[in-house]
């Protein structure tokens, strides 16, 4: 008999374990006796109870290149479940922020890392039975840059090129630098020289021509830069030695620009092209700088094609022009030229007025009218001001102005709320104002709204559906852009169960005016309260009444558990767990069973209808030794729910093979003998029993073993003087040998038989033997 234990209760037929202590691992057996005899049945109960214990090496280095991701691993065991934590250094604090993402597994990944992300990372592992730590480096590296890149080269025919690749690296990671042509290896020629930082051509054949590449590669970063290479053909009117080149390249700059024709709108530009460097110039882009509003910054003006040298330019007024010309061939384009002489042209009027005007309140009593200010070469002029003009929308009202600095809003207090406005805003400057601006709408602040919506109606459609309907609130009540209408709804309680419990209330918005909704996934036969509320830019208004209504049952989930117990020769205990959902009222459960034979079988199906107040049930008059599968759902008066299964054996029939009975007309063999051995297998047991004939008390064993096999025979002794046993452990799929033989009886055994496991799969079993 097990010691008393206050972490262990027996109820009847079962043991239950709470607060599970290392101490509770043990083999527990149940003793099941009558009149008859006596069945034994055990369980094993191992409790795993283990230190943190850190598998990551310690002091393991990391290293990784700034800007990149960094992972450092800590891989861990321990039951419970360790919690994990990381620190900066062996004493520095925990780590936390979004600059640091800690994964399930332990590891610390630090998204980008930095150079000051270079140190000692601990990692502490903890549970109740200890803690543990361990230390990991990390170095994060200086990216490695080609700081000259190859270029583009034009080489005639025989001649010599150079192409650089000037690298920066970490000083402690080794580079290596790889050269190739058309993306494969370099030709084995002797007239390719690769330096340290250079790939040299000695006599340039038209074979040469191609993409030539400088790959660099350390431990832990890549990087690369191409060149061109053209070979061209000899210049046939010249004579050139092998060592002559071409020199292509971007062009010279343009010089003396000279600005004529000055207008108060226009200008005339002109200039000397630089050499074109044997490539011609295919258009030249002038630029100009506002020395007058943005000094240094210089503005795309126009270009024009690489034979023309003089243009003709637009201006603005008030502005203090400089230009300068750049230009473009097929290999790049030129430095600037030196900029040309200043000229400030004329103010003027402004030409254009604000853009974006918007008409916007921020509280219930104002209107925020907002611009875009025009940029400085825009105001045409000194002393730019705006004139901000208002009215409300709708009312015989004389317009309303102010004249504001060069700023780009004004504030209009002391409105009604939400009402509409007709609003202009126009430019002007010392020297008048600019064009009439187009009108546009706005509205003042918005307010709460005032009423709630009204005839609040909710129609259930079905256990977990329902629609709402509301009649609109009139739009004069909203005080502000119609967004929608809210619907809060909450469970109050499920009818089935009369606690009642706090559900968060949920909400689902229905956008612009309409006048229904649809709520889905309610729980059935449950009771509800929504009311709903109409909303705007400012927010929420006050909500309707809160309105009841109830949803209609269900069908019920599954059972919350199966558990087949104290099987007998011919009999099952059932004991199950009601639904979790019932969804409603349980009218009845269904249990369906049906045998299953060795070659796995279904036999004929057998239904039965439980009272729904019933916890377990014991199924009588089953075969012996044979698997049964179950399966079992809950009904409400809407219909079944969803149905759980199981399966389960009864045990082999030991009363039903009787000994002769000494004085009942039968006398007792003069040699003892075992008979008629039959076996039951399943897929890792197999039920074996005999018929004896001889004197009383016999101590019987079960030899077996693998059918075919030379190994020797595997022994088991037989408890008692019992006329079965069951072989357990057993490979699925398998043939095997068996033969019962009794102690004492020298050479006293029964014939061989031979019999084959079922095949294994994937359920869930309830066996006692």
């Amino acid at each position: 008999v097990a010691p008393e234990d206050p972490s262990r209760k027996v109820d009847g037929d079962t043991i239950i374990f709470s607060h599970v202590q290392e101490r509770s691992s043990a083999v527990y057996q149940c003793n099941a006796s009558n009149e008859y005899g006596y069945l034994l049945a055990n369980a094993f109960v191992n409790v795993l109870a283990e230190p943190p214990r850190i598998l990551t090496p310690a002091n393991k280095l990391y290293q990784v290149i700034a800007d990149s991701p960094a992972l450092l691993d800590c891989a861990y065991f321990g039951s419970p479940k360790p919690e994990i934590e990381w620190f900066k250094g062996v004493k520095g604090s925990i780590l936390r922020g979004s600059e640091y993402v800690f994964h399930d597994n332990g590891t610390l990944e630090i998204p980008v890392a930095q150079k000051d992300s270079t140190g000692t990372y601990t990692c502490v592992a903890r549970n109740e039975l200890g803690k543990i730590q361990n230390e990991v480096q990390l170095e994060v590296k200086d990216p490695t840059m080609i700081i000259k890149q190859p270029e583009y080269k034009v080489i005639q025919r025989y001649g010599q090129v150079s192409f650089e690749c000037i690298i920066k690296h970490d000083s402690t990671l080794l580079p290596t630098v790889i050269w190739l042509k058309d993306n494969d290896e370099l030709p084995d020629d002797e007239r390719f020289l690769v330096g340290k930082d250079n790939l040299t051509i000695m006599n340039v054949t038209d074979k040469d021509d191609g993409t030539y590449t400088c790959i660099v590669n350390t431990t832990l970063d890549s990087v690369s830069a191409s060149a061109v290479l053209t070979v061209v053909g000899k210049n046939t009117l010249k004579l050139y030695d092998s060592r002559t080149v071409f020199n292509y390249s971007r062009p010279n700059p343009p010089f003396d620009l000279e600005l004529t024709g000055q207008l108060e709108r226009s200008v005339e530009l002109s200039w000397i092209p630089g050499d074109e460097n044997n490539s011609p110039i295919t258009n030249f882009v002038i630029e100009y700088e506002d020395g007058l509003h943005e000094s240094g910054v210089w503005h795309y003006q126009t270009e024009v094609p690489g034979t023309q040298t003089t243009v003709q330019l637009k201006l603005s007024p008030y502005v203090n022009y400089s230009f300068r010309v750049i230009a473009v061939n097929e290999i790049g384009r030129s430095q600037p030229s030196e900029p040309s002489e200043q000229y400030l042209t004329k103010s003027a009027n402004p030409d254009e007025n604000p853009s974006n005007v918007q008409g916007i309140g921020s509280e219930p009593d104002n209107l925020v009218i907002t611009w875009e200010s025009l940029k400085g070469f825009q105001s045409n002029g000194p002393g730019l001001q705006y004139k901000v003009s208002w009215r409300q929308k709708d009312v015989d009202d004389e317009w309303t102005s102010v004249i504001v600095a060069n700023v780009s809003k004004y504030i209009v207090s002391g409105t009604p709320t939400f009402v509409p406005y007709e609003i202009k805003v126009q430019a002007l400057n010392d020297l008048g104002y600019a064009p009439e601006p187009s009108e546009v709408i706005g509205h003042s602040g918005e307010d709460l709204p005032m009423v709630a919506p009204g005839n609040v109606q909710v129609h259930v459609i079905n256990s977990t559906l329902a629609k709402v309907h509301w009649d609109p609130v009139p739009l004069k009540t909203v005080r502000g852009h119609l967004q929608g209408y809210k619907v809060y709804y909450w469970k109050v309680q499920s009818l089935s169960r009369r606690s009642r419990r706090h559900v968060e209330k949920k909400i689902l918005t229905f956008r612009g005016n309409k006048t229904f909704g649809m709520l889905p996934g309610l729980e059935p036969y449950s009771s509800y309260k929504l009311n709903v509320r109409v909303v705007n830019g400012k927010g929420e208004g006050p909500a309707s009444p809160d309105k009841v209504f109830k949803t209609p049952e269900g069908v019920p989930s599954s059972p919350s558990f199966l558990k087949i117990t104290n099987p007998t020769l011919d009999s099952l205990t059932l004991e199950w767990g009601s639904p979790t959902h019932p969804n409603g009222v349980l009218t009845s459960y269904i249990l369906k069973f049906q045998p299953i034979n060795n070659t796995h079988e279904l036999g004929p199906l057998v239904e039965i209808r439980i009272p729904a107040n019933e916890s377990s049930l014991i199924l009588k008059n089953l075969n012996y030794s044979t698997r049964y599968k179950f399966y079992f759902n809950a009904q409400t008066s809407v219909g079944s729910g969803s149905q759980i299964t199981e399966e389960a054996v009864t045990i082999m029939d030991e009363a039903g093979i009787l000994r002769p009975a000494v004085g009942a007309g039968k006398v007792q063999p003069l040699y003892p003998r075992i008979r008629n051995v039959t076996t039951a297998a399943a897929e890792t047991y197999a039920n074996i029993s005999w018929e004896y004939e001889g004197p009383d008390h016999a101590n019987f064993y079960v030899e077996y073993g693998v059918a075919g096999s030379k190994e020797d025979w595997k022994k088991e002794i037989v408890n008692g003087s019992r006329s079965f046993f069951v072989l357990k452990g057993l490979t699925p799929g398998t043939a095997y040998k068996v033969r019962v033989g009794a102690e004492g009886l020298s050479g006293f055994r029964s014939s061989e038989d031979v019999f084959e496991t079922g095949p294994g799969e994937a359920h869930r079993t309830s066996s006692v033997s």
